[in-house]
């Protein structure tokens, strides 16, 4: 294991022990087919993006995918339950190209608690994790923004992740809302709920997590909301020490 290797499996050791809390459905998910666009804080654009959403009776299958610019792909999906509570089923992820650093490929099967990691190393070298791990109801990899568009405020104090490295660690993700933000679509005055979703790194982990500026960055996630709550925006980093990146709504162009 590199130096890198070993202090990432360090910082992100330790879970916060908070009690796992589901987050109940509000709002059924149905079929969905949304148009992204990822740009850099500069308001560059990185990547075109869509959401494909379907539903066959309470599972649900929503995939989320980028293409890069310089050919980079970021490519999750997500199977998850809505009967009654939001439940992670399965997840696979997969970061390659340019854009990150260290290419990987997750896969999370939640029932079993296996987790698999492809990854590459510095050197070249391709390895692959495969672990067993007690896995929490409260799991939100890939479908953070579904359970957000379903939370009554405040939200539940967090919720568990699967943190994409090269050694698999459950963290938690700590929940907060920082208020209302305007905005405009044409000249209708908006709202949305701006949250903010903070990697909590418990224990000897978390004390010097700052120290050795592993501290992931924030993300923040804007929600409209009323009878059919939607996604707006998001602001965070995708990969450990990753830029901050922003996912927002396009709409199609017409020649």
């Amino acid at each position: 294991m590199t130096a890198r290797a070993l202090v990432v499996s360090i910082v992100l050791f330790c879970s916060s022990g908070v009690v796992a809390e589901q987050v109940v459905v509000r709002h059924t998910e149905g079929l969905v087919h949304g148009f992204l666009v990822l740009r850099n804080t500069g308001g560059v654009a990185l990547a075109d993006g869509e959401l494909l959403q379907d539903a066959r009776g309470d599972r649900v299958t929503s995939r989320l995918v980028f293409h890069f610019k310089d050919g980079s792909l970021l490519d999750e999906t997500s199977v998850f339950s809505q009967r009654g509570h939001f439940q992670l089923l399965t997840d696979h992820l997969v970061q390659k190209g340019p854009s990150f650093p260290q290419p990987l490929e997750m896969s999370i099967d939640r029932a079993s608690g296996r987790v698999t990691i492809r990854y590459t190393e510095e050197d070249g070298e391709e390895k692959v994790a495969d672990e067993r791990m007690d896995l929490p109801i409260d799991l939100a990899n890939g479908i953070i923004l579904t359970l957000l568009k379903n939370v009554r405020n405040p939200p539940p104090a967090s919720v568990s992740m699967v943190a994409p490295t090269p050694k698999p660690r459950l963290v938690k993700l700590a929940l907060s809302v920082a208020g209302q933000d305007r905005f405009t679509t044409g000249r209708t005055a908006r709202k949305a709920t701006h949250y903010v979703v903070k990697v909590e790194i418990g224990g000897v982990a978390g004390f010097i997590a700052p120290l050795l500026g592993k501290q992931p960055p924030d993300t923040h996630v804007w929600v409209m909301g009323g009878e059919a709550p939607a996604f707006v925006k998001a602001e965070g980093p995708m990969f450990l020490d990753g830029p901050i990146w922003r996912i927002e709504l396009t709409s199609p162009v017409w020649k």
